[in-house]
């Protein structure tokens, strides 16, 4: 923006993190320029997670040190970040929010990313970001006050019921989907969520509802803190077995009719399975 002594730090960091991930989407690259990442962190000197197991606490208060590719504490005694920029600018590719979409975030933190999803979908679209945790709800909602196409909601994302979405990102780590989200995805509507074993790390997924069931696949690894009400051991068991058998990339499909296991199961619950077989 005009006299921002910052938008050359922005503009370069966006420019540096898209082209780690590839990221080619000018309007992506455009909306992580612009969002101001300070805003959303409290104020500094910050608590920085950049290539070490403890924090690191920046030289300063200068809003210029928020712009490295790590996460940075919202609740450094309870290790809840505002997560790497990277990661998100490549989940948010694959979400791939369209100007007028209904975008549905799941674990809002302090809200950063949700305004750079408001960025991408523009005043005709609209977000509704739910947050389980009361301190960060209240948070979220004063940072994002001037996003008129943003509603807070302090609620359990896992069932709080929201209208059918172009686009679901779940910002913690599942066992497996909520029905609720796959309820809710429109024809074409993308879920975009990490399902993580007991140590907190896992694969991305990502779900595309198709006319007849759900495209889906698995991408890269992720570490995410764990989604509330979205765990429980069985399908956490079988997600762990299931990455100790390899073949990531077989995943084609997720299929909730019932049925037994067989070859053609990638990772097999109740209710749930994700399946080597191609949306029909």
């Amino acid at each position: 923006m005009p006299g921002d002594p910052l938008a050359s730090t922005r503009r370069r960091f966006a420019e540096e993190i898209a082209k780690q991930r590839k990221i080619t989407d000018q309007r992506l690259i455009d909306a992580f320029a612009n969002v101001p990442r300070e805003d959303f962190l409290g104020p500094g000197p910050w608590h920085v997670l950049d290539n070490t197991p403890d924090y690191v606490v920046t030289a300063s208060d200068d809003p210029a040190l928020v712009y490295v590719n790590a996460p940075i504490a919202l609740d450094a005694a309870r290790r809840i970040n505002n997560g790497e920029p990277a990661l998100h600018i490549g989940l948010l590719a694959q979400l791939a929010p369209q100007a007028g979409d209904y975008v549905v975030q799941v674990g809002v933190g302090g809200g950063y990313y949700t305004a750079i999803i408001a960025r991408l979908i523009g005043p005709s679209g609209r977000v509704t970001a739910i947050e389980y945790d009361a301190a960060l709800a209240q948070r979220a909602t004063a940072n994002l006050a001037g996003e008129r196409n943003v509603e807070v909601i302090h609620a359990d994302g896992t069932s709080y019921d929201f209208d059918p979405a172009d686009g679901i990102y779940v910002n913690a780590g599942a066992t497996q989907p909520s029905p609720l989200w796959l309820d809710k995805l429109k024809p074409s509507g993308r879920l975009i969520m990490v399902l993580t074993a007991a140590d907190r790390w896992g694969r991305i997924l990502k779900v595309q509802r198709a006319d007849i069931g759900y495209a889906a696949a698995l991408l890269g690894p992720c570490g995410i803190i764990p989604c509330i009400n979205g765990r429980d051991a069985a399908s956490e068991a079988a997600f762990a077995a299931a990455l100790a058998t390899g073949g990531i990339g077989d995943v084609r499909s997720l299929r909730r009719d019932a049925h037994d296991a067989d070859d053609t199961c990638w990772m097999h619950c109740d209710g749930f399975c994700l399946s080597r077989l191609e949306v029909e």
